[in-house]
């Protein structure tokens, strides 16, 4: 579909719908999709079982637990983090197009003329509301999961990154997916897809 390398990068506030519109991303483009799934093929490459690492995926170290010595650091989730950097830097590169969701990538590979940006958001009631739907949760369950998932990602972010978890200036394009439907979202990320490479 393209003459040259596309790397699209999808920020997310949790329920917004950002995985679901990146997976359909993908699937329209006919690109390698990354999300939680790149540690499995990270665990492929270093012999590991990537079910014991899922818990610590898109989390900051813990300060207190953690020590470095001779530049390397101790912490489980740093260096997972680190590997999932290097992961991506490699693909891309080596030239890949890709589709990534999260892991800091609008930062991590912000030197590539092939990346393009988005970040994903909705008000905090249309993302409640979403959760409390697909995972069958009364909406104060679903309120605190919310909470809960932001702060997280929030913390990995900014750890992390230079500029803020969410903030527009960090991005080419911010989209309220609560204001669209899933269909009137991926056609607007693809139509700036297709002008940005044409």
């Amino acid at each position: 579909m393209f003459d040259k390398q596309v790397i699209i990068s999808i920020g997310r506030e949790f329920g917004s719908g950002g995985h679901q519109i990146a997976r359909e991303i993908a699937k329209r483009l006919d690109l390698p999709y990354y999300d939680s799934n790149l540690l499995e093929e990270i665990a492929r490459k270093k012999g590991f079982n990537s079910n014991d690492w899922e818990e610590h995926d898109e989390r900051p170290r813990t300060p207190i637990l953690t020590r470095t010595v001779r530049g390397r650091s101790s912490s489980f989730n740093e260096n997972m983090a680190m590997m999932q950097f290097d992961f991506l830097r490699e693909k891309a590169s080596n030239g890949e197009s890709f589709v990534i969701v999260g892991r800091c990538s609008e930062s991590i590979l912000k030197e590539y003329d092939a990346l393009i940006s988005f970040f994903i958001l909705a008000d905090v009631d249309k993302r409640i509301e979403n959760v409390a739907k697909t995972n069958n949760l009364p909406l104060n369950k679903a309120k605190s999961l919310v909470n809960s998932q932001d702060r997280k990602r929030k913390a990995y972010h900014n750890y992390y990154c230079d500029g803020k978890w969410g903030d527009a200036r960090f991005y080419d394009l911010t989209i309220n997916s609560g204001k669209l439907d899933f269909e009137e979202v991926v056609d607007l990320i693809l139509d700036y897809i297709k002008i940005r490479t044409k």
